[in-house]
């Protein structure tokens, strides 16, 4: 009979996205080991390879970017506020600026994988049914915006260039910076201007 699973998953991946953020895509499994406080052994049963675990780590995030942006629309009883706030809620897992800008260092080693960068697309599909979403329940309040697949396609590329302009240039917190960008173009919508 086998033993019980001692160490989670979410241990791991938690571990691992840590990890990524401190060290860019030349992490190695022994570093998740060592952050999760688990032997490599662990990671590697478990995940097989390093690639293996950057799927798990890029499914997880996925999952994760859906709940969040969700519940903070549906935290807001205003629903452009509820816009704003799940454009906000994209990428808060980033951290600071150093962090970012290492996961966006794997974003690139993503994006020359064929299995990651279909991931990364499903990723930013997650994003955009969120956003429209959110913006379906606000459009009534939005005169100014485009239709609404163009609209959710300016948002969700506002945020993701934010995202990058921000991990490069960082003043202030991303999600302030998220906030003001964001409210500058329902601003905009609001007072019926295209």
């Amino acid at each position: 009979m086998p033993r019980p699973r001692t160490i989670t998953d979410q241990r791991l991946l938690d571990a691992a996205h840590v990890v990524i953020g401190r060290c860019g895509p030349g992490f190695t499994l022994a570093q998740v080991a060592a952050e999760a406080g688990v032997s490599v052994g662990t990671v590697a049963t478990r995940f097989g390879s390093k690639d293996q675990l950057v799927r798990a780590v890029f499914d997880h995030a996925t999952a994760e970017v859906a709940r969040t942006m969700r519940a903070m629309a549906e935290a807001e009883v205003d629903p452009v506020a509820g816009l704003r706030a799940a454009a906000v809620g994209t990428f808060l897992s980033l951290g600071s600026a150093d962090t970012a800008a290492n996961h966006l260092g794997q974003l690139g080693h993503d994006l020359i994988d064929p299995v990651l960068r279909a991931k990364l697309g499903t990723h930013f599909e997650v994003m955009r049914a969120e956003l429209a979403r959110a913006f379906d329940r606000a459009a009534i309040a939005l005169p100014g915006a485009p239709e609404p697949e163009i609209a959710v396609r300016v948002l969700l590329s506002l945020v993701n260039g934010v995202s990058i302009d921000w991990s490069v240039r960082p003043h202030g917190t991303l999600a302030d910076r998220l906030a003001a960008d964001v409210t500058a173009v329902l601003g905009a919508w609001e007072r019926g201007q295209a």
